[in-house]
C-alpha cells in the first residue's frame, strides 16, 4: 500500500504550476468519440481518471497516441465497440460522459454504472431526462445504463434539470452536438468546465450557444471534423495549494490559473485574514498573520464550490473563532470529520452543517483519505500539524491531483511516498 508522510510545520515558499482542469479533460476526453478525425488535446494533467479514460477509449478502438507529458492525440473515427468495459468504468464517476457521447454518435450506448468517490446518492436522473426528451429510450438494468435511439439519431429537445447538475448538463451538451436540431437545457451548471467543453466542441465545428449562463442552445451538426484544444488550468487544484498555503504559511506563487475562475475562494480566504494578490495568470499567496474564521456555504458555480469545501475546512480546524460550514450540494461530504479529530480538530456536525471550532494546533496521526478532496484536506491539515501525519488511501488523491507530493515538495514541505507491505496496512489503527 502507498501513503503519505509528512512532518508538518514547515511554512511553504516558491512557485508551484497548476495542471489542466480534471473536470474538463474527464468530459473532453469521451467527446472525441463524436469526431471525425485527429483530436490533439494539450494542457491534459497526469492523474488516473484522465488515464483511465484514455484506456477505455482504447478498448472502444480508438486510436491514442502519447505526444508529450500533457498532450495526446485521440482518432476515434474508427471506433466501433460501444459497449465500455465493466471494470474500468466502475473505477471512475466520468464515465457517464461515454452515455451521452456514444447515444449522439451511435444512437446506441450500453455502460456500467459509475464508480468513484462515495459522497452520497449521485443520481443520473436528470442525464436520462435530457436523453428521454431528445428521442432515446433509457433503461438502467443488471448495473448498466442501456441507451438506444429508435430512429438511429437523437433529435433536438427541450430540457429544464430540475436541480443544478454539472454532468447533467455536459452529458446532454454531448448528445446534443450531433443530434437534429435545436436543443435547449434549461437551469444548466455554469462551472468553467462545462464551458470549456462548449469550446472544444465548438472549436471542431459544433454550434453551442450560452455555455456559462442558464440556458445552453445547441444546434446540431452533420459531423465534428478534428484539431487542436488546450484544456483550461484546474480551479480546484488551485484552490487547494492556495488552501495550503493559508494553512501553513508562507507565500507561494500558483502559476497558469484564470484568476477569474478562482475568486469564490479568493474571497473566503481574503476573509480569513490570507493575502491573495491577482495576476494576469497566478496568483500570489501569503499568510503571516492569524487565520480568522468566517462562514461557507457551497454552491454551484460560482458560489463556493463543494470540491473546496474539505480543504477550506481544514485551515478553518486552525482559525480564531468559531466557523460555520454549510454543504449545499453532497450529502456526504462530511466523512473526513472523524479523521480531523484524530488531529485534534473541534468539530461538530449535524446533518448538512459543520460547526468548527478553530484550535491553536493540530498534531500528526495516522489518517485516512476517504474521497479525493477529503484525502487533499489530510494533507492540508497534515502540513499545518505538529509532528507526523500519515495518510493512506491516497490512489483517491492521485485520481484528481498530478505530481502533488512533488509539487509540494518543491515549495518546502516534508512530504514523501512510502510503500508499506499490505499485512502492516491492514493492521487496525490506533486512536
Amino acid at each position: 500500500m502507498t501513503k503519505y508522510l509528512i512532518k508538518g510545520g514547515n511554512r511553504l515558499h516558491g512557485t508551484i504550476e497548476i495542471s489542466g482542469a480534471k473536470n474538463a479533460a474527464v468530459a473532453i476526453l469521451p467527446a472525441a468519440l463524436l469526431v471525425d478525425g485527429i483530436c490533439r488535446i494539450e494542457n491534459i494533467p497526469q492523474i488516473s481518471d484522465v488515464t483511465l479514460i484514455l484506456q477505455i477509449l482504447q478498448e472502444l478502438g480508438a486510436e491514442v497516441r502519447t505526444i508529450s507529458r500533457t498532450t495526446v492525440e485521440v482518432d476515434c473515427t474508427r471506433v466501433r465497440n460501444r459497449q465500455v468495459p465493466y471494470e474500468l468504468a466502475r473505477k471512475i464517476r466520468a464515465s457517464y460522459y461515454l452515455v451521452g457521447a456514444l447515444l449522439g454518435r451511435f444512437g446506441w450506448a450500453e455502460v456500467p454504472l459509475p464508480g468513484g468517490c462515495d459522497l452520497g446518492g449521485r443520481p443520473i436522473d436528470q442525464h436520462i431526462k435530457g436523453f428521454v426528451a431528445m428521442g432515446a429510450e433509457v433503461d438502467v438494468r443488471n448495473g448498466l445504463i442501456c441507451a438506444k435511439v429508435p430512429g438511429g439519431r437523437l433529435q433536438g429537445g427541450q430540457v429544464y434539470l430540475d436541480m443544478v447538475s454539472v454532468g447533467a448538463t455536459m452529458n446532454i451538451m454531448l448528445a446534443a452536438v450531433l443530434a437534429e436540431g435545436l436543443t435547449v437545457i434549461e437551469n444548466a451548471a455554469k462551472e468553467p468546465h462545462i464551458v470549456d467543453l462548449a469550446n472544444f466542441l465548438n472549436s471542431m465545428g459544433a454550434d453551442i450557444m450560452g455555455a456559462g449562463t442558464d440556458v445552453i442552445k445547441v444546434r446540431g451538426v452533420e459531423r465534428l471534423r478534428g484539431g487542436s484544444y488546450s484544456i483550461i488550468p484546474d480551479q480546484i487544484e488551485a484552490g487547494t495549494y492556495m488552501a495550503a498555503v493559508a494553512a501553513a504559511g508562507g507565500e507561494v506563487l500558483i502559476q497558469n490559473v484564470i484568476p477569474k475562475h478562482l475568486d469564490c475562494i479568493t474571497a473566503k480566504l481574503l476573509e480569513m485574514g490570507v493575502d491573495v494578490e491577482e495576476r494576469d495568470d497566478a496568483v500570489m499567496v501569503r499568510r503571516n498573520g492569524p487565520i480568522s474564521r468566517t462562514n461557507i456555504k457551497t454552491m454551484p458555480y460560482p458560489g463556493f464550490p463543494t470540491d473546496m469545501q474539505p480543504q477550506i475546512a481544514a485551515v478553518l480546524c486552525l482559525a480564531q473563532g468559531t466557523s460555520v460550514v454549510t454543504e449545499g450540494v453532497w450529502d456526504n461530504r462530511y466523512r473526513y470529520v472523524d479523521e480531523f479529530r484524530r488531529m485534534g480538530a473541534s468539530i461538530q456536525v449535524d446533518g448538512k452543517v459543520a460547526v468548527i471550532e478553530g484550535v491553536e494546533t493540530m498534531t500528526g496521526a495516522p489518517v485516512h483519505a476517504c474521497d479525493l478532496r477529503a484525502g487533499a484536506a489530510m494533507v492540508i491539515a497534515g502540513l499545518a500539524a505538529k509532528g507526523v501525519t500519515e495518510i493512506d488511501s491516497v490512489h483517491h488523491i492521485e485520481r484528481g491531483y498530478e505530481c502533488l507530493v512533488e509539487k509540494l515538495a518543491a515549495v518546502g514541505a516534508d512530504i514523501k511516498v512510502i510503500e508499506v507491505p499490505d499485512e502492516e496496512a491492514a493492521k487496525p489503527q490506533v486512536g
